[in-house]
């Protein structure tokens, strides 16, 4: 299986939305009320939204394609961190999600590393991101590829407040 990763164009709004969505949705929708999952993904994942975050010159879009297949996307965002970042330069993964059926199947290390990359051609020299306190799957990948927990902050589902553990490791 070869995975290619490229920047989300407009084009990709459409796309995108609906995979964002349905990652969101399969990752978490066990551990939310339907309405929450529901305000969240209609106030977060629209098509429009898509577009208008592809087009924001602050955030980079990564798109990973197996075989043709959209498996999964990141996002990467230049600007202020949390104050329990202490990393020089900091650079947030807003985003990261792999579909199910691409998991163990190296998706999210090339996604990984095309993040990265755009992260340090911005010049980060760390990275960052939030990852909800319950997500073991996704606290063990990003503790594996050197990623150490520095704090948390609150992350919003609809109605019901959870905590985000903030994680960061120095960029290569």
């Amino acid at each position: 299986m070869r995975v290619v990763v490229r920047s989300a164009t407009p084009a990709d709004a459409a796309m995108l939305a609906e995979l964002a969505a349905r990652t969101f949705y399969d990752t978490f929708a066990d551990s939310n009320t339907s309405e929450d999952m529901q305000t969240f993904l209609t106030s977060t994942y629209s098509e429009e939204i898509q577009r208008k975050e592809i087009e924001d010159a602050s955030l980079t879009t990564l798109l990973a394609e197996c075989d043709g297949t959209l498996a999964g996307f990141a996002q990467i965002k230049m600007g202020k961190a949390p104050d329990c970042v202490k990393g020089p330069s900091p650079s947030e993964i807003k985003r990261f999600y792999v579909e199910k059926t691409f998991h163990g199947r190296g998706v999210a290390q090339e996604l990984m590393r095309a993040a990265e990359a755009i992260a340090r051609d911005a010049g980060a020299k760390t990275i960052w991101l939030g990852v909800w306190e319950h997500n073991d799957r996704a606290i063990a990948f990003y503790r594996k590829i050197g990623f150490f927990e520095v704090g948390n902050q609150p992350f919003l589902v609809g109605t019901d407040l959870q905590t985000d553990l903030v994680l960061e490791r120095p960029l290569q």
